[in-house]
């Protein structure tokens, strides 16, 4: 999908917009993650020990690199064009549910909640869940805010 103004976006009110393609999260990025913040915990890197203590016996995702993969996962279902200022303006309502495990296939499933023009600033909310395959219940839900301006 591709977006280039404020009237498609406001067209897209309540619409389901799409899902990204299924990526995996491995061990390898897990661990370059978990360094980049300094939160190597067990339960993300430690094979033995999450295999005998987790009651999922794996290892898990942290759940901020779910997070992280946000602005990719969006970039796989829509092509914006025309945009001269992007701001990331916050999540609301978030709310954690299943853990991912190491090796999961994840997917972003997006809906356009609202879009507001402010005087030429472009506020949209998405509706979000994080979900992976084989769980009946997503890994996370939230709303993102963003502003726009386009050229």
């Amino acid at each position: 999908m591709r977006i280039v103004n404020y009237k498609e976006y406001k067209s897209l009110e309540g619409v389901m917009v799409g899902n990204s393609p299924w990526r995996t999260i491995d061990q390898k990025q897990i661990n370059k993650f978990t360094d980049a913040i300094q939160d190597n915990q067990w339960i993300h890197v430690d094979k033995e020990r999450a295999a005998n203590e987790r009651p999922y016996r794996s290892r898990i995702v942290h759940r901020y690199l779910t997070l992280a993969l946000i602005p990719y996962l969006w970039k796989q279902i829509a092509l914006l064009q025309n945009v001269s200022l992007k701001i990331n303006y916050g999540i609301v309502d978030l709310r954690f549910g299943m853990p991912v495990k190491v090796n999961a296939e994840v997917s972003l499933l997006t809906t356009i909640k609202s879009a507001y023009n402010l005087l030429g600033l472009i506020r949209v909310i998405f509706g979000e869940r994080f979900v992976f395959k084989d769980s009946a219940r997503p890994a996370y839900t939230h709303d993102v805010l963003f502003f726009y301006q386009f050229n």
